[in-house]
């Protein structure tokens, strides 16, 4: 983000500034001579598609895990949106691979047909199905209907996109220029989607809107984005979300990239821009009754509503990402307030940081920190920390070249609230500790 305050972010507190220090990294002024592609993955698949004429994108990774008996082999969080310092943390196998195909129409216009299957730990879904004709009246605006998600930034080393929407049945119009003010992307949904073998009980919908590249100062730009949510609800009520983002290159130094994030909601809708607390659930689920796939007596009428509340929440985010020679890294610093209807305050903040440095032409390390704190009222405050060592191997050493291959070494140390509170999962039995071992390899495209 460009904002004409000339202030260090306090997420590059994490990492200290000094000539001396810059001196010894011996921080090029000028962009290094080419090397190795960062997104060979990416190359391979642009091939494809000109080969083929489809459009091939996703996302994937998978492992072996090993973790003390009876302990879990990942997931080593305190449940907040700001929390799960990823690297050596996940102990999961997920892919998400999407294929479209577009055709011609005439006159730049082009009609497409995408589709994103997922499969989460052998558990398989749809990410993505819809439909979208580009190219209208010339511009580059896109009209699309069905099931799409659209991700607009993420915070990378804890797996957290924190402005997003999608996951629902809707229909919009993307990319709708604004002149020399960006562009904007404008849709509304419903909560239903495909893998969601139920009905919206709560008859609700949202509006998203999400205005983008705002030129703000030089190498800086804004977001802005707003979520509208409505329906029948029995706990709870409407909700609205609001964002703003500012990106900045090269804040302060070269190639160190600067992200400010401010965001607020309330109701049912969530801090992201999706929905929050819905309880989309059948019939037969509605009624209470168990349900095995067969009901012996007949249910009562569902009653439209939402089992949860609601909530009013606020999220301050400031993070660092960069690549200096053989070093890279992120850095954030994170607050956040969750204040559900009628219920208990939660306050989290997180503080942490991911390292790579090049050893050899194919070969880096990685080291993660991430340091979390959750205060409840009338409860013990939650502390939960978390280290991880690793080896990569990748085609380059730069931090974000991928696909990646990593062998690493995760403790993780947490005091006595956080294992009351997590007491079904890592803090069964009082545990304070627990060491994780793994291989993962990682690859988007």
């Amino acid at each position: 983000m460009r904002l004409k305050l000339d202030h260090l972010p306090v997420a590059g507190l994490l990492f200290a500034w000094s000539p001396a220090w810059a001196q010894e990294l011996r921080l090029p002024q000028q962009e290094p001579p080419p090397t190795a592609s960062s997104d060979p993955a990416g190359e391979l698949v642009r091939k494809l598609n000109e080969a083929t004429g489809l459009e091939l994108w996703g996302y994937g990774r998978s492992g072996v895990y090993s973790s003390p008996s009876g302990q879990a082999k990942g997931g080593y969080t305190l449940g907040g949106d700001l929390q799960h310092y990823r690297l050596g943390n996940e102990g999961d196998n997920y892919l998400e691979f999407g294929i479209g195909k577009q055709f011609a129409l005439g006159k730049g216009s082009k009609l497409g047909f995408f589709y994103m299957p997922s499969i989460y730990n052998g558990k398989s879904g749809t990410a993505q199905a819809y439909v979208a004709l580009s190219g209208i009246a010339g511009s580059s605006a896109t009209l699309w209907a069905g099931q799409r998600y659209h991700r607009i930034h993420d915070i990378h080393i804890l797996d957290k996109w924190i402005l997003e929407d999608g996951d629902n049945y809707g229909l919009g119009i993307d990319g709708l220029p604004m002149g020399v003010l960006g562009r904007l992307n404008a849709a509304i949904y419903t909560a239903d989607s495909i893998d969601s073998k139920s009905r919206n009980d709560n008859n609700a919908g949202r509006l998203n809107l999400q205005w983008q590249d705002i030129p703000s100062n030089a190498n800086g730009k804004l977001t802005l984005t707003a979520a509208l949510v409505s329906g029948k609800f029995s706990r709870g009520r409407d909700g609205l979300a609001l964002g703003l983002m500012h990106q900045q290159k090269d804040f302060l130094l070269p190639r160190l990239n600067h992200t400010l994030v401010l965001q607020a909601s309330s109701g049912h809708a969530a801090i992201n821009g999706k929905f929050y607390n819905l309880d989309v659930r059948s019939p037969e689920k509605a009624s209470g009754l168990p349900w095995d796939g067969a009901v012996a007596a007949a249910p009562a009428p569902p009653t439209p509503a939402a089992s949860q509340p609601g909530a009013k929440q606020y999220r301050l985010l400031d993070t660092i990402d960069f690549q200096w020679g053989k070093w890279g890294g992120q850095a954030l610093l994170g607050y956040q307030s969750l204040q559900p209807d009628n219920g208990v305050q939660t306050r989290d903040l997180s503080v942490g940081g991911r390292l790579s440095y090049g050893v050899a032409p194919y070969t880096k390390l990685l080291a993660e920190l991430g340091s979390t704190r959750r205060n409840m009222q009338h409860q013990d405050r939650q502390q939960l920390s978390k280290a991880t060592l690793a080896v990569a191997f990748s085609p380059n050493t730069d931090f974000w070249t991928r696909p990646e291959l990593r062998v690493y070494v995760s403790h993780a140390r947490w005091n006595q609230a956080a294992s009351r509170a997590n007491v079904t999962s890592y803090g069964s039995h009082g545990r304070t500790s627990s060491t994780l071992f793994g291989i993962q390899a990682e690859a988007w495209w």
